[in-house]
């Protein structure tokens, strides 16, 4: 077995806004999450971890969140909602389920691709190269429905990797990387804790616990990994938290609250992920 791994979920920008005040708060109670053996990012997760591992410190993230530096326009409309959540819940078995989101990703008329990249491209700044550490980043083929984490190894450019980890489906297209269209890594699970299989030491943070749909929920997947022996500490959104990130996680406005929340949180609950973390 490894010995430590960070899970960062994916959220939206508001979710990402909260993910990032949770790692200042945490990098300000003493707790360096970059020294983790793996990262694993999904969605905006994939970009905070990229960016964490190139350098950009736990502060700066979660400035950039409250001047509205990472300003992102995700306009998304009551119908690509609806048809989201159509294809999503219109079958309880998980497979059926993807398959449902899958088609109608790839059937979507929304932007073109390279609108997806320059967005994430914007985003990871001057990011462009995997970083030293383990990252691995998920994202789910939009044909197949399985999951893929993409690493160093991938023979794909880190930029390829994040956008097809962060193509929300139906908002955005799959986006084509090594010849196969990959739709956003939260689809099936929004933290993908089962790619931190083989690690004693796992912190993991869910913007959003669950994903639409049938999957297999991040406290039902850390508690996996704690019958396999692994330590785990969840940290997902508590009640004013929610309040503060509100419903639509695509409303800019709203990231600098969430991020205060994500930040005072983590300040409270830094000692349970030290435990953890430097046990």
């Amino acid at each position: 077995m490894a010995d430590t791994a960070l899970v960062l979920g994916g959220g939206g920008p508001v979710g990402g806004a909260w993910l990032a005040g949770v790692l200042a708060g945490l990098a300000e109670a003493g707790i360096d999450l970059t020294g983790a053996d793996l990262v694993i990012g999904t969605s905006a997760g994939a970009i905070f971890g990229s960016r964490l591992l190139s350098g950009v410190p736990a502060a700066e993230l979660y400035e950039c969140q409250l001047s509205g530096a990472d300003a992102v326009r995700l306009a998304v409309t009551a119908q690509q909602t609806a048809r989201f959540l159509w294809a999503a819940l219109g079958s309880r078995d998980p497979q059926r389920s993807i398959g449902r989101l899958g088609r109608a990703a790839l059937s979507a008329r929304t932007v073109p691709e390279s609108d997806v990249f320059e967005t994430v491209g914007t985003l990871l700044g001057d990011v462009r190269h995997w970083p030293e550490r383990e990252l691995r980043i998920a994202a789910v083929d939009a044909q197949t429905g399985e999951v893929e984490a993409f690493d160093a190894r991938s023979g794909v450019t880190l930029l390829e990797a994040v956008a097809a980890s962060c193509a929300v489906p139906v908002v955005w297209p799959p986006v084509t990387v090594a010849g196969r269209r990959w739709m956003d890594g939260g689809s099936r699970s929004t933290a993908n804790l089962q790619l931190a299989h083989g690690n004693r030491r796992v912190v993991a943070i869910a913007p959003i616990p669950h994903a639409v749909g049938p999957h297999p929920s991040a406290q039902r997947q850390a508690a996996e990994l704690s019958a396999e022996g692994a330590r785990v500490v969840l940290l997902a959104p508590d009640r004013a938290a929610r309040r503060a990130m509100g419903r639509n996680m695509a409303d800019d406005t709203r990231r600098p609250a969430a991020a205060r929340a994500g930040h005072t949180q983590a300040t409270a609950l830094a000692a349970s992920v030290a435990e953890v973390w430097h046990g």
